[in-house]
């Protein structure tokens, strides 16, 4: 039903030519935390039939990164969101990074939601573009052989013209 509906307003409106919805996301932290939000989004979005682009940039590099991205951490020093609060003098001794990250491994798990790399392949597989910038590829040290299978290096100007058609756009 949603996806019908959602097709509907994308036909009436004209959007970026192809009669579909386009969603354009940032994605600018590397850590387990900050790759959730935009592979959900982008996830949920291509299931309705929309045109997902997601620019991978700075820190959010890593979660491209055919190393990393299986390595993404959660910082519990200086992250006031935390669920189970944790004071940051306690935050900063030896494995409390280790431990956050094994908690909300758990809390995505007991879930059922896909890990990372998971999403990442539901990305590719619904057609969503992933976007490398390949102007913070240098500062971060990064190389094309450094990516995943299928995603794209893309300079700020290619991604701003896949935005410039964006029904929404995101900094996550």
């Amino acid at each position: 039903m949603t996806d019908a509906r959602t097709r509907r307003r994308a036909d009436a409106r004209g959007g970026n030519g192809n009669g579909r919805r386009r969603l354009a996301l940032v994605a600018s932290k590397g850590s387990l935390d900050g790759a959730y939000p935009p592979l959900i989004l982008a996830a949920t979005a291509a299931s309705l039939g929309w045109e997902v682009g997601i620019f991978f940039t700075f820190y959010g590099l890593d979660i491209l990164h055919r190393k990393r991205h299986r390595k993404l951490k959660v910082a519990p020093v200086g992250n006031p969101a935390m669920p189970v609060s944790v004071p940051n003098v306690v935050g900063m001794l030896p494995g409390m990074t280790a431990a956050a990250t094994r908690m909300m491994k758990g809390w995505m798990k007991r879930q059922n939601m896909p890990t990372v790399p998971e999403f990442l392949d539901i990305a590719r597989d619904s057609g969503v573009k992933l976007f490398a910038c390949s102007t913070t590829m240098g500062v971060m040290g990064i190389e094309a052989k450094d990516l995943l299978p299928g995603a794209d290096i893309a300079g700020a100007a290619a991604f701003l013209d896949f935005a410039a058609d964006a029904d929404v756009s995101l900094f996550v």
